[in-house]
């Protein structure tokens, strides 16, 4: 019934490149649509199709066998992230992606008008932080406090560049108090950037904090912990998506997929490694094992009211150290989606016992 093809949509080639161009063109707010009162139905009508930006979920329901029973047509799109998605959302090549907390907030700002339809954290986010500070050698960096006065690697409109500030923020510091070096958060710039000295810290995600530590760590260079919650992760869509009654009928059918995904992931380490790290990405399997002990164990909730809290956060302490202007925290979150996501586990959970 579905048609499951994987396209690279040509866009996001460019969309680092376009991305800051698009600030300046765009309005300086978005006005967002009330979705509220588009009614969605009860049923998703198979002939609807979505164009879905979330290279991990596809490969999981793949695994999971779950690819086949999705309800409605689905293209696969092999982006995430906020550049890559938004340029797609702009060209109305997009429905949904997987994407951190930042990019709705820099849609927002860009005039791109976009919400939040499923919401994802880790359970104990401290001791499972998405990110480290990777500190280079000979850095001279110990805690934050010594991050005064250095060069840090910086993005802005996506999360690590957010996490930067808010680590400055911890610290005591303001961007006025160090030098932020502004280089695109891809692949492994990062690392590289700090092993070459054109940085003294950058924030590290993923396998890269471990290859990092392996490859630089004989000549001083290490990472620290920020202490700070860097775990929303959420699925993104295009305000126009979920204002057309069947499109928003099939989103909700593929929250509930998503979410499925996340505990198909969680209770099935081996395969994911597997099926995913090794096979999917190319990584090593000790890679994997690291990543899956990293990530933790996923949280979803059912109630969005802390989540909303801890973004209207972000938004005041970005809005403070950038001059944009602060806003609302709530238009960004459709909350007709609050509890799909959490109520699905919760109904597999009961099917199951």
């Amino acid at each position: 019934m579905s048609v499951r093809t994987r396209v690279a949509l040509s866009a996001a080639l460019i969309a680092p490149l376009l991305l800051s161009g698009c600030a300046g063109t765009q309005a300086s707010t978005a006005e967002s649509k009330n979705v509220a009162d588009v009614k969605i139905p009860e049923k998703v009508d198979p002939g609807t199709t979505l164009t879905i930006g979330s290279p991990e979920v596809q490969v999981a329901l793949k695994l999971s066998g779950q690819a086949d029973k999705l309800p409605f047509k689905v293209k696969w799109a092999n982006l995430s992230g906020g550049p890559q998605c938004s340029e797609a959302f702009r060209a109305h090549s997009l429905d949904v992606c997987s994407a951190a907390e930042i990019p709705s907030i820099h849609a927002h700002w860009t005039g791109l008008d976009t919400k939040l339809v499923a919401a994802k954290f880790r359970k104990d986010p401290i001791h499972h932080p998405t990110y480290e500070l990777g500190i280079a050698p000979g850095a001279d960096i110990d805690t934050l406090k010594d991050l005064r006065g250095k060069k840090i690697a910086y993005s802005p409109g996506q999360a690590q560049g957010a996490l930067v500030l808010r680590i400055l923020a911890k610290a005591g510091l303001t961007k006025d108090d160090v030098q932020l070096v502004e280089l695109p958060s891809t692949g492994d710039v990062y690392p590289t950037a700090l092993g070459s000295h054109q940085v003294d810290a950058a924030p590290l995600g993923g396998v890269n904090i471990k290859r990092y530590a392996a490859k630089y760590g004989k000549d001083g260079g290490k990472t620290i912990q920020h202490g700070l919650r860097d775990d929303p992760g959420h699925l993104w869509v295009p305000t126009e998506s979920v204002s057309d009654p069947q499109k928003a009928a099939a989103i909700r059918e593929f929250v509930k997929f998503w979410a499925r995904a996340q505990v198909w992931i969680d209770q099935h380490p081996d395969e994911w490694i597997e099926g995913y790290y090794v096979k999917d990405q190319g990584l090593t399997r000790e890679d994997g094992e690291y990543l899956v002990k990293q990530n933790g164990h996923p949280d979803i909730p059912a109630d969005w009211t802390s989540a909303i809290a801890r973004q209207q956060q972000t938004i005041d302490l970005l809005a403070k150290e950038t001059g944009k202007k602060s806003f609302d925290a709530e238009t960004l979150f459709d909350r007709r989606y609050e509890s799909v996501a959490a109520d699905a586990i919760e109904s597999d959970g009961e099917a199951g016992s």
